[in-house]
């Protein structure tokens, strides 16, 4: 439970937290797309408020390295809970390590299904080393395990990737990995790649935004239909010379043997694992292996398997039912303790980034703490590429912020613009533009209304992303570019730090923002200081001081 302060700040609007996802402090060069926009909201911001650098990546968010990019779930969590757990990769990595993920009655299970040659082991999944949604080399590990456990049937379906690493890296996963399984390969055991396609075209949507890139991944790796090709790299080269597109845009393929037949379709009695650690694109698919009443499309002759992801991509929910690795418990989230203190709460995003402010904040759980006095709003997003329509839906979002705040119904607001970071990945640096330019123009509405309430309001992002937008060469800090001399885009995140900003134009003498090291993790303390409160003992410190303490 909170305690109150003995000389609260008195704020009388609400506490509003803005998070711009993506949107990072990157250097002052061509590929920054924040700097290269019209913004002068976010310049006013910089410029006149006090502002700290926090970090969104590596350990600040539970990461292994801080050589690992942070991104949105690990960074609400941390935004939300106050304080920083183990997280997907470092949880995965340890288990593999200690042996404990081969040693789970979930493991047991699948691998030992596949002993004897009856039935097909399968792993589905993102096919990099990127680590915000897997890695490959937890696939590797499992691969290797199956061998020495006699599993005699092994195929794989690869979701290329292309946004978490470099747009056009496939190869370099591809043809590496094809040596690693002719190296495993023997007589007793059978390995192949047996379909794929970029991310963003099948199996990895989410938040329901398109079932049909799900239809799509469940017709190409389950039922086998779709292009052939004779291999994962003739695929990946045809593709790219007849659509030129980036990896993450490259449609769905089978791969095929001298017959024409799919290598590896999904048959009864099967086992298949997921093998992503994240769970936002991993629980629409997993709902179509698992679900007996889905109606989400028609799954056709549906074999009956022995499913199982990573983690467990919803704890509430219980998807999938089956799962490795044990999720992090977070607990003693900012969420519950204000709800516990009765204290209202408005969370607002479009679809693309609605579960960030309440799954992924309230520490991965599905629903309310209280339906009295919490209050959430889905914004549905459009279901168009990105980069046609970079402002997305900021404008909607921001009048129904702006209704909340006028309301005077909450305390504390959180709202997610998802813009810099849905529209950074797709590459295109002037669509990044815009999309920065159109959530000026939104926070330039904000404001001024969280002034007539005479509120606060905390203007962060979750990680970088628009602020380098293309190939940076560490040792020279020039743009990378191609033979050709056109510029390498980077549709990853970054390792950058995020801002927050604090606005306030009307108590600001009675706190002063500390100098020092934070991370996303010390938002939540700074909140409910600002909401009167002092914070509990297990959170990150906040990044004020107040001068009436």
């Amino acid at each position: 439970m909170l305690k109150p302060l003995k000389n609260p700040i008195g704020i009388q609007g609400p506490v509003v937290t803005i998070v711009m996802d993506g949107v990072g402090i990157g250097k002052a060069n061509e590929a920054n797309a924040v700097l290269a926009a019209r913004t002068p909201t976010l310049d006013k911001l910089f410029q006149t408020y006090p502002m700290v650098a926090i970090n969104a990546h590596g350990t600040a968010v539970g990461l292994p390295s801080d050589d690992d990019m942070g991104n949105s779930e690990v960074g609400h969590n941390a935004l939300g809970a106050g304080q920083v757990f183990a997280q997907g990769a470092k949880l995965v990595a340890a288990s593999i390590e200690s042996g404990k993920m081969f040693a789970s009655d979930t493991w047991k299970r699948l691998a030992g299904n596949c002993v004897g040659g009856t039935h097909t082991l399968h792993f589905i999944g993102l096919f990099s080393d990127g680590n915000v949604h897997s890695n490959i080399s937890h696939l590797k590990a499992m691969l290797t395990q199956a061998k020495k456990e006699n599993v005699n049937n092994v195929r794989i379906h690869i979701l290329i990737d292309g946004r978490d690493v470099g747009e056009r890296s496939a190869l370099e996963y591809v043809e590496p990995f094809e040596v690693f399984l002719s190296e495993l390969r023997d007589n007793h055991f059978d390995v192949k790649i047996a379909s794929g396609g970029g991310r963003m075209q099948i199996t990895m949507d989410r938040y329901e935004a398109n079932w049909n890139m799900v239809k799509k991944g469940w017709d190409i790796h389950v039922r086998g239909e779709g292009r052939g090709f004779c291999s994962a790299k003739k695929a990946i080269e045809t593709y790219r010379q007849e659509y030129n597109c980036i990896d993450q845009d490259l449609p769905g393929f089978v791969i095929v043997d001298d017959g024409e037949q799919p290598v590896g379709k999904i048959e009864n009695g099967d086992s298949v694992i997921f093998y992503n650690f994240r769970g936002d694109r991993a629980i629409e698919i997993s709902r179509a292996f698992e679900e007996e009443n889905f109606t989400a499309f028609d799954r056709g002759n549906r074999p009956h398997v022995l499913y199982a992801g990573m983690l467990e991509y919803d704890g509430d929910l219980k998807i999938p039912s089956r799962y490795l690795v044990s999720p992090p418990e977070i607990t003693n989230t900012m969420g519950k303790f204000l709800a516990d203190r009765k204290i209202h709460q408005f969370a607002l995003s479009e679809t693309q980034k609605y579960g960030h402010v309440t799954y992924f904040w309230n520490g991965n759980r599905s629903g309310k703490f209280s339906e009295e006095y919490e209050t959430y709003l889905e914004v549905p997003s459009d279901v168009v590429p990105f980069e046609q329509r970079p402002w997305m839906k900021c404008a909607e979002i921001t009048d129904k912020l702006i209704e909340a705040i006028r309301s005077r119904q909450y305390q504390y607001i959180r709202v997610n613009f998802p813009n810099g970071d849905m529209v950074g990945h797709t590459g295109d640096f002037e669509a990044t533009v815009i999309s920065m330019e159109a959530l000026d123009l939104c926070l330039a509405r904000i404001l001024p209304v969280v002034d007539e309430v005479k509120g606060v309001a905390i203007i962060t992002a979750d990680h970088g992303n628009a602020d380098e937008m293309y190939e940076i060469n560490k040792k020279t800090g020039a743009v990378k570019c191609d033979s050709d001399g056109v510029k390498k885009s980077k549709t990853s995140h970054t390792l950058n730090q995020v801002p927050m900003v604090f606005y306030d134009r009307f108590y600001q003498d009675a706190y002063t923002v500390k100098n020092g090291q934070f991370g996303l993790s010390n938002h939540a303390a700074t909140v409910v200081n600002l909401l009167g409160y002092e914070a509990p003992d297990m959170w990150d410190e906040s990044v004020i001081s107040l001068k009436s303490i």
